[in-house]
């Protein structure tokens, strides 16, 4: 008899933990299924309007491509209503949660590995409230952290649009100092440092700085961002060259700006308060928090700031020449065997029109499938397949009123590979 109710307790004890488990495995497959739907659910639809597969695209089939530039070359996309997409955003943003819901911003970290790795924007923007949007939602992440600088002349309704936008994020805000930026003059600079200043004060715990214009758009996923600034193991990543004597003059005389436009004047320059050489680089870093903190305390770094305020396109030097100080945090050597490339640095792909060409008769790169807008490349669907197996974590320029299906097709990709990678990750976590 006794035997008879241990057995049957036994039995009943394995009933009901056979009966947990099975209920554990049925929660958990249920989370999975929860967490894939949440995930297919911020997929970029393809848009049923052009009938452009964009996976073709990607992969360089010559005949997607050719339809695509046929679409563009008959469907005009210059937007003459500025002012109404302008309005679109304030009256959208009047409601944050349909707004993030409607153009599907991911509003929680794909992977712990991005979550304890925030990263510091600055977005340098004065017009198309949409392209802006486009580039925002391509890299937010709710760690990472965004300061926008809208240029003063902009109109009162895309500044509106901006903060309709920013006040949707906790993590993104508009500078608190705005600047009137012309072409080639110090005010670029300045709107970059006031970025600087405001993400510093915003948080401490972002890791690497990024500055972005208007016309950029990403290469790479968030997770892939983060997972190549950790191997750069404190090190800054920017072009840096040997300056060219042609370049000198451009900080060898003094500048004013006048009429919204920067002009040269006869008056010769004192020599940069700085023992570094001037070097040659771009306008787009990628650096550490520590160079950041540093280049804005240092005093003599500061005073090579304020000579530099009156030279012709000072982002050019600037920063590749902060590159080779001594001191600054991530530095490099000035002799020229450490110079670096922008095709070296990981900050920006860029394509210039006299370095395109036949990539087997030493052309840096194939042509452009745009168009070309001082010497540089605008892309066009067809560009697309090259530069993204380039290391670049950006690329520059795009434009959706030249061709609105490189950025359609792109944004569509990267989101489709995060979304991948962390259904993946999901799945194998919980198994």
């Amino acid at each position: 008899m006794l035997m008879r109710r241990l057995t049957m307790q036994r039995t009943i004890g394995i009933m009901v933990l056979a009966a947990i488990i099975i209920l554990v495995i049925y929660l958990i497959n249920c989370h999975i299924k929860e967490t894939i739907e949440q995930y297919n659910s911020l997929e970029f639809m393809q848009k049923d309007d052009n009938k452009i597969n964009c996976t073709r695209i990607i992969e360089g089939k010559a005949d997607e491509i050719e339809q695509a530039k046929l679409h563009v070359m008959t469907v005009n996309y210059k937007n003459k209503h500025r002012p109404k997409m302008d309005q679109y955003y304030i009256g959208l943003t009047r409601n944050c949660g349909n707004f993030t819901k409607i153009c599907k911003y991911l509003t929680f970290p794909l992977s712990e590995e991005e979550k304890e790795f925030p990263i510091a924007y600055s977005l340098v923007v004065h017009h198309k409230i949409d392209t802006f949007e486009r580039l925002l939602r391509s890299i937010y992440t709710p760690q990472n952290f965004y300061c926008v600088h809208v240029d003063k002349k902009s109109p009162e309704s895309f500044l509106a649009a901006v903060k309709g936008i920013a006040g949707c994020f906790e993590n993104v805000f508009v500078a608190s100092q705005q600047e009137s930026v012309v072409y080639a003059s110090w005010s670029r600079v300045q709107a970059d440092i006031n970025c600087m200043k405001d993400l510093q004060r915003r948080s401490l715990t972002w890791k690497y700085f990024i500055n972005l214009c208007g016309q950029d758009f990403p290469l790479k996923t968030n997770l892939e961002i983060v997972k190549i600034l950790k191997g750069l193991n404190g090190r800054n990543s920017l072009e840096t060259e040997t300056m060219p004597s042609h370049k000198e003059t451009r900080w060898k005389k003094h500048y004013e700006v006048a009429d919204g436009t920067i002009k040269k004047t006869s008056i010769d320059k004192a020599p940069p308060p700085i023992e570094t050489p001037v070097f040659a680089g771009g306008a787009y870093i990628v650096v550490s928090r520590s160079f950041i903190e540093h280049i804005l305390e240092d005093q003599k770094i500061l005073k090579f700031m304020d000579w530099a305020n009156d030279t012709y396109s000072p982002d050019e030097f600037l920063w590749a020449t902060l590159q080779r100080t001594p001191g600054v945090p991530g530095f490099i050597p000035v002799n020229s065997k450490y110079d670096v490339t922008d095709m070296n640095s990981v900050s920006r792909f860029v394509k210039w029109s006299y370095y395109e060409g036949s990539m087997s008769k030493g052309a840096m790169y194939p042509p452009c499938t745009g168009v070309h807008v001082r010497s540089v490349c605008v892309y066009g669907a067809g560009d697309l397949n090259h530069m993204l197996q380039q290391h670049h974590l950006f690329a520059n320029k795009f434009d959706t009123e030249v061709d609105p299906i490189a950025i359609q097709c792109l944004e569509e990709h990267l989101r489709h590979t995060a979304i991948a990678k962390a259904t993946i990750t999901a799945a194998t976590k919980n198994n």
